[in-house]
């Protein structure tokens, strides 16, 4: 037996390693069995090479829960280590780590981010355990069996032991404050979390499974019996769908790891991306594009970021551009540094080319399927579209690719890139000043009467909605020369798209102020404000608008999370209107003012802006006409 004393300078290293090294202490499990992993992966090495002759054998990572014993066994059949090998790893190379740990970041910020950086993986054990034993035997022939021992204080011992099976046990003595960690969900919920993907077969425990009777035992409608039974419970899967070849995969097995990956969707994605990188940089991944519809925030944080095919986090947006967070999937580098800060990750440059690399895979892909078949990625567009403006809107490079296969859609489900949609329009839609005026709706329903009289004069509607559409537009119109955007309620067609005719007005000035105040009188002074405007006979005799820039001002800051915008319309008066000429020879001002009232409420209503008592009120005054 050896006892020794590890050479610490530093004070109180251990209370630092327990309580600081990591600020989740489940981690300690990742860390270990990573540990395992790695052992195991060092073995197949060596033997791949020739160094190590053995049999390998099955190489796997047991965990094993003893809750009485209150022990918590992490078990591989790798290359274990000598006594020399543990002295050299365990009481010098990871405590020289630590004293530069605790020099370099105690008190500092992202300290509780390190992992596994100055060789502290096998130390995360104290967090939870108040004793460790490492027992060890080495793949070297002849090797003895060895086990060191520490109770979390600098001292430790080294005693010979008996064991059969090449490898190391890492046995913890759990913390009474610890207990969790004693609990059979709690370690599967660890290992689904951590290690679901990692290289060799780890097991925990065993699983109940349904298999066909052994002795064809039959049920009542003849069919061989189900039978309870309990198998080995492996945790991981050691080949997930990143780690092969594109060219081994079906579009089934894609959908069959998405399904892995979120056990919860029930809908396919729409399709996918596999990346296979090995320079500048190393990065393996999938990614997938759900269906995001309108919901931008609800998808978050579904990118599972991978060292290795270690789990590390699903807060990627370091390495992610924002508006690809929206995507689903994994991604997997050994050239992220995972060990720092967030902000050394934000100014590093190999981050910034992974960034930048994926960013124009998808782009590449989202093109290559436009190219390929348009009429399927119409199909797919409503479920693209936020995606893609989302990305157009935050990233410079993106958009200019985007325009390729960015789609716009008419009232007639007809699609369009803005290109195409600008040579369509160039005859009708240019006004006097020859810039191009796109009408559009985001509510074709609603705005129904408004889209009816543009297409009458022969104008084009696109349809533009969801979240993004207002902060989208305004990006298309600085982007974009000569062209401007116009939702079709928001004046009459002539002040929308100006030409040089105009019409003139068949009444006076004198005639139009004295009706003004009935129309104002007739409306909330504090939301609308009446204008007169000479205009085309087939209008409509009032038209309720709401101006532009104060509507796209609104909508802008609702979606930015701010107060409410006050509501403001434009009760524009159609001079040039027989209805509104009657109003002149109406003999008595309540005959007048109950017209004026009655047109109102008709516009209003086709707007459904009218409710309330000054809808029953207008219902009860339509009854008695009838």
């Amino acid at each position: 037996m050896k006892t020794g004393q590890i050479n610490v300078q530093t004070e109180n290293i251990f209370p630092i390693i327990k309580k600081f090294l990591y600020s989740d202490h489940e981690i300690f499990l990742r860390e270990l069995v990573s540990n395992a992993v790695d052992a195991s992966q060092k073995l197949k090495v060596l033997s791949g090479n020739g160094e190590f002759k053995g049999e390998l054998g099955e190489l796997r990572v047991d965990v094993l829960l003893d809750k009485e014993a209150k022990t918590l066994t992490i078990r591989d059949r790798g290359i274990g280590m000598s006594e020399e090998e543990i002295d050299k790893y365990i009481n010098q190379i990871a405590f020289s780590g630590a004293e530069e740990f605790v020099q370099k970041y105690k008190g500092k910020e992202g300290s509780e981010s390190i992992i596994g950086h100055f060789g502290l993986g096998f130390y995360s054990a104290f967090m939870v355990a108040e004793k460790v034993q490492i027992r060890s035997l080495s793949r070297n022939e002849g090797a003895k069996a060895v086990q060191w021992e520490s109770n979390g204080s600098p001292e430790y011992t080294i005693t010979e032991i008996e064991k059969d099976d090449r490898g190391t046990d890492i046995v913890l003595f759990i913390n009474e404050e610890s207990a969790e960690f004693l609990e059979k969900s709690r370690i599967q919920e660890i290992l689904n979390k951590y290690c679901k993907f990692l290289p060799v077969p780890v097991f925990f425990g065993t699983k109940t499974e349904y298999i066909d009777s052994p002795d064809g035992e039959k049920d009542e409608n003849g069919k061989v019996k189900r039978v309870a039974t309990e198998v080995p419970n492996q945790v991981n899967n050691p080949g997930p769908a990143w780690t092969k070849a594109p060219v081994d995969l079906k579009d089934e097995d894609y959908k069959s790891f998405y399904r892995e990956l979120y056990p919860m969707t029930f809908e396919d994605p729409l399709f996918h991306i596999h990346l296979n990188v090995d320079y500048p940089f190393n990065l393996t991944g999938i990614l997938y594009f759900p269906k995001i519809k309108e919901h931008v925030e609800v998808q978050r944080n579904k990118i599972n970021l991978y060292c290795n095919q270690v789990f590390i986090t699903d807060s990627v947006e370091e390495i992610v551009p924002e508006f690809l967070t929206l995507l689903h999937g994994v991604i997997d580098s050994p050239d992220i540094p995972l060990n720092v800060s967030r902000s050394y990750l934000q100014s590093d440059g190999n981050v910034k080319k992974i960034s930048s690399h994926i960013t124009k895979k998808v782009a590449d892909k989202l093109a290559e399927m436009f190219k390929k078949d348009r009429a399927d990625f119409e199909g797919k567009w409503n479920d693209l579209k936020i995606f893609v403006q989302y990305g157009m809107l935050s990233e410079d490079k993106f958009a200019e690719k985007a325009k390729k296969f960015s789609l716009l859609q008419n009232t007639e489900n007809k699609y369009f890139t803005l290109e195409e949609y600008r040579e369509q329009i160039k005859a009708l839609q240019t006004d006097k000043d020859e810039k191009q005026v796109i009408l559009y709706t985001n509510d074709p329903e609603g705005q129904y009467a408004f889209v009816k009289a543009a297409k009458e004069r022969g104008y084009d509607v696109l349809v533009l909605d969801g979240p993004l559409a207002t902060h989208w537009i305004s990006k298309m119109e600085q982007s974009e020369e000569k062209l401007s955007f116009a939702r079709v309620d928001s004046d009459s067609l002539d002040k929308l798209i100006q030409k040089d005719e105009e019409i003139p007005s068949k009444l006076s000035k004198e005639e139009e102020e004295k009706l003004k105040p009935l129309f104002e009188s007739s409306v909330a002074a504090d939301k609308f404000r009446v204008e007169f405007e000479s205009m085309s006979e087939a209008e409509a005799p009032i038209l309720i608008t709401q101006p532009e820039f104060m509507r796209r001002m609104k909508e802008q800051q609702q979606f930015g999370g701010f107060g409410a915008f006050p509501e403001s319309y434009q009760l524009v008066v159609n001079s040039n209107h027989p209805k509104i000429g009657d109003l002149l020879k109406e003999k008595t001002k309540k005959k007048q003012t109950q017209k004026v009232k009655q047109l109102t409420d008709l516009a209003l209503l086709s707007q459904g802006m009218l409710k309330g008592e000054a809808l029953n009120e207008f219902i009860e005054r339509n009854i008695e006409l009838v």
